[in-house]
């Protein structure tokens, strides 16, 4: 451990005190640094954790050593002992962010039933990338987003780890067989959502009724209708 470790208690040496002794005049090694390094492990997963949380709710600038520390239920001193700053704690959260997106995507990409219809198709790719939860959270997720361009450090968590989430969607895009880019149906739910809390309107409609209007024409040129 080193100096200023917050799991580190401050225990005063006892001079003169021998420990357990064994055949060969060595004392018995004790387990002690796992134990030390997992616990280690755990709260430092909670701080990212907290810190998404925070993301999610507030915004990047949301996110300060005090509130982190609250929320994840930690010292103030263990904030700092993890990370070089708050840029490498907001970035770190950004990219376990997009591995729930893109975990949450995949479990969709993996439902075994393939609907039909462009309606069916509209609703299971707007359960894949629009986030759930009632309109309160759905709003809380996109000015998030909104907010992230004004963040370097979740903005380059955001970018950097793109490729994961558009896979996935690409294998949902294939499944349907729909031949559209993942980039351009991520933007239509996403401005979709926009649109209609700007407008004061609830986000689910308004974003299967314009992804169900984009599979019905990318059908149609499909079939060499247009």
């Amino acid at each position: 451990m080193t100096e200023g470790d917050p799991d580190r208690p401050n225990r005063p040496t006892q001079p003169g005190r021998p420990g357990p002794r064994v055949a060969g005049g060595r004392a018995p090694r004790k387990p002690q640094a796992p134990r030390r390094q997992s616990r280690g492990a755990q709260r430092r997963d909670a701080i990212v954790r907290a810190a998404a949380e925070l993301i999610l709710s507030e915004g990047p600038t949301g996110v300060t050593h005090r509130t982190v520390a609250a929320q994840a239920d930690v010292p103030l001193a263990a904030t700092t002992y993890y990370f070089s700053g708050l840029d490498e704690l907001v970035e770190t959260a950004g990219r376990l962010l997009v591995e729930r997106w893109t975990a949450h995507t995949r479990e969709v990409v993996g439902r075994e039933d393939v609907p039909a219809t462009a309606a069916g198709k509209a609703e299971r790719i707007v359960d894949a990338i629009g986030p759930s939860g009632d309109d309160a959270a759905v709003r809380g997720f996109y000015e998030h987003l909104v907010a992230a361009g004004r963040s370097a450090a979740l903005g380059r968590a955001y970018a950097e780890t793109r490729n994961g989430l558009d896979d996935a969607v690409s294998e949902l895009l294939a499944k349907l067989h729909l031949d559209i880019s993942p980039q351009l149906i991520v933007a239509i739910v996403d401005g979709a959502a926009l649109t209609a809390l700007s407008e004061g309107r609830s986000v689910r409609p308004v974003a299967l009724e314009l992804t169900r209007e984009v599979v019905e024409r990318t059908e149609r040129h499909q079939r060499g209708e247009w």
